[in-house]
Formats: structure tokens, C-alpha cells, sequence
């Protein structure tokens, strides 16, 4: 049995995805037998957002209470800790966490490539950086080593960019051998369930989670960026089509002209439950991929789509190159068109259970967490 911990971001983004994110990895290594702890930073002045305010500031109580009764109920709820700006540690103490990084076999850090942790865990064993933003992680380390600052010095570098450092991606790799993994699934944390026969295609997304990133001559950008070339999808298809969002410059008015269904992601998957019940209503997932995944063909699939297969829930998603490592025609596709999304949706709802079986054994051969967390682990010789 090994002692992970997991360093990510959740009690300061406390939404119903994020939290689902977070835990299929403190499950996933939980049942593998091992001992797991999840630490977080607030990392600077007014990182905690509050979604049912839409506040963002230093207080980080409405994260801690969520995503506490969250680990709870997953016998976690002894072992996190969050230390908010001004230095004050929340859940297990200062002293409880030093003394966890010095007995601790491994750093798992799902964060930003900032390091945050790197001074409390220099006597652990192994710390690994887990990049989930394929593309533009790698283009800002650069960046930072263009002007001459260090970057954080881990012992492995792993991404859900699948494609990063190979021929197939233009992704640059600052100069770091980058390792592929899948964002896991517990799958057995989504059953299948009935669906209604008027269920939407969703999705649930942020118009713009980050700024563009501009690196060698061109501008990097979000799903706002390759959403425009699906506008009209719902015209083209005899499937209903919604999308979650959420984004304060996302163009409602147009969307709703062309056919979406528009809702509120934070209201409707405020909470993890919230968030795997959305997806249990929904017929299936069609989505864009972020600008900078599609424009590198970085191997992006997210843990969104992964929820959405384990779900039963066929998925339609634009191609970033994953379709090299994931079946795709049956139960989920990969697109770069709006026929080609179009014909994927006609294709599932003319045999909606037949792709409703093939989605979730895709989850279960390729991306459960056990699957998926056994094999990094075993890796990296633990």
C-alpha cells in the first residue's frame, strides 16, 4: 500500500464537475488499496469562488463545506486539507500535513505547473505533475523559459493530452518527455439509468475558461472559438441539442436563434450529484474541444466525455487527435465537421441502445480508474 497525495483545485472552483473530477482519482487510488489524502492552496488573493453568490474572494468556506461532505461520504473526510490565503490550514493541520509529505511514496499535483507544494513534499518519494490543459500548459512553460525562469522541477510529467511530444501534435514540450494518461472514471459512480424519450444531446461547458495564449505567431483559444463553427448544428440534425453553460460572454441570443437549448451549468450541476444527474438525463454528449486542443491535435478527451460513456451515454466530440486512442463509430465519435456531427447524432438515435451499451463498455476498457490508475502506478514502480 502506498501513501498518495492528491494536489489539485476544487474547494477553490467548487462546482459539480470539478468535484467529480477530483474524486474519481481519491476513488480510483482509494481502491486500489491505497492510503490518499487530497491537499489544495489558495494560491492567491480572491481564488475561491462562491457559485451559488457567483463571488469570487478569500473566503473559501463554501468549497470547504461542499466538497468535505463530499469526501465524507467516500470515507475521505479525515483526509484532506485546504490553506487559505492568509496561511491558515482547514481540515488537517499544517504540522499533519508536513509530516503526511514526508512519509508520503507520491505527489500526484493536478494543478497548475506552479509547483505550490514542491517546498512541503522535497522528502517525498516521487512528485508527478499531471498537466490537464494539453497545449497551453506546455506553450506557458515555455514561455516562462523564454525569460529565463525556472519551472518547477518535478520527477515525471504526465498529460491527458495524448498526443503531446509526439509527430502528432505541434504542441511545443519545454524541453520535459511528457507522459499520456486518461482522466479515469470509477465507472460504477454512474450507473445507467432510464432515459426520457424528449432527453436533449448536452454538453456543459465555459464559453471562455481561459484567456487566448498567443506563442509563435498565433492566438490560442477557447471553446467560444470552435463553437462558431457548429452554430447551425441543430439545423442539421433531427436530435435535440442543449448546452450548459456558463460564461458571461457567451452570445445567448444567437445561440437560442440557431436552434440551442441554453442553461445555466453552475445552477444545474452546482454539486457532484447535481452533476452525474444532468448527465444521467441527457440522451448523449455532443460537445466542441477547446481551440488550443483542436489547433495542436493535442489527444485532449475530457473527464466530462469519460462521465458521459460510464453514464451509458454516447458522446459525439470534436476530434483533438484522440480518436487515435479511442474506438470511435460506435457509442462515441469524433468530429471535425457539423455533417460529420450531424450524421453521428442521426447514427446514434436510429440505434440508441446499441451505442448506449458500446459507450459505457468504452468507459470500462479504456478509461476506469482502476484500469487507468494501475497502470500509472505501475509506471512509475509503485
Amino acid at each position: 500500500m502506498a501513501r498518495i497525495i492528491v494536489a489539485s483545485y476544487v474547494v477553490r472552483y467548487p462546482v459539480g464537475g470539478y468535484q467529480s473530477w477530483a474524486l474519481q482519482w481519491l476513488v480510483g487510488f482509494q481502491r486500489l488499496g491505497h492510503d490518499v489524502y487530497f491537499v489544495e492552496k489558495a494560491g492567491w488573493p480572491g481564488a475561491c469562488y462562491d457559485p451559488s453568490r457567483d463571488v469570487s474572494s478569500d473566503d473559501c468556506s463554501y468549497g470547504i463545506r461542499v466538497f468535505s461532505d463530499l469526501l465524507h461520504r467516500f470515507d475521505l473526510g479525515a483526509r484532506w486539507s485546504f490553506m487559505d490565503i492568509q496561511g491558515r490550514s482547514h481540515g488537517l493541520s499544517r504540522p499533519q500535513v508536513e509530516a503526511l509529505f514526508q512519509s508520503a511514496d507520491l505527489l500526484v499535483d493536478m494543478g497548475a505547473p506552479d509547483g505550490d507544494w514542491l517546498p512541503e513534499a522535497a522528502q517525498t518519494s516521487l512528485r508527478v505533475l499531471v498537466d490537464g490543459e494539453p497545449g497551453d500548459t506546455q506553450m506557458k512553460m515555455e514561455c516562462q523559459r523564454a525569460a529565463g525562469q525556472a519551472l518547477p522541477e518535478f520527477d515525471r510529467y504526465y498529460t491527458v493530452g495524448l498526443n503531446i511530444g509526439t509527430p502528432q501534435s505541434s504542441a511545443p514540450t519545454a524541453g520535459l518527455s511528457w507522459h499520456p494518461i486518461f482522466d479515469p472514471v470509477v465507472v460504477d459512480l454512474f450507473p445507467p439509468c432510464p432515459i426520457s424519450p424528449n432527453a436533449p444531446f448536452t454538453t456543459i461547458m465555459s464559453w471562455q475558461a481561459h484567456q487566448p495564449i498567443d506563442f509563435g505567431g498565433a492566438v490560442y483559444g477557447q471553446k467560444d472559438v470552435e463553437f462558431a463553427k457548429f452554430m447551425d448544428l441543430p439545423k442539421r440534425t433531427r436530435a435535440s441539442l442543449e448546452v450548459a453553460l456558463a460564461g458571461k460572454q457567451a452570445p445567448l441570443p444567437q445561440l437560442v436563434a440557431a436552434g440551442w437549448r441554453v442553461r445555466d451549468s453552475h445552477a444545474l450541476t452546482l454539486t457532484c450529484d447535481s452533476f452525474k444527474q444532468y448527465v444521467s438525463e441527457s440522451r448523449g454528449e455532443f460537445s466542441v474541444a477547446k481551440h488550443v486542443f483542436v489547433a495542436t491535435n493535442s489527444g485532449h478527451f475530457s473527464e466530462r466525455s469519460a462521465a458521459y460513456l460510464a453514464s451509458g451515454r454516447p458522446v459525439v466530440v470534436q476530434e483533438t487527435g484522440f480518436s487515435e486512442h479511442l474506438p470511435c463509430g460506435l457509442g462515441l465519435f469524433a468530429v471535425r465537421t457539423p455533417d460529420e456531427a450531424a450524421a453521428a447524432l442521426d447514427a446514434i438515435c436510429s440505434n440508441y441502445e446499441r451505442h448506449s451499451q458500446a459507450a459505457r463498455e468504452i468507459a470500462r476498457e479504456y478509461l476506469d480508474a482502476e484500469r487507468v490508475l494501475g497502470q500509472f502506478l505501475r509506471e512509475l514502480g509503485i
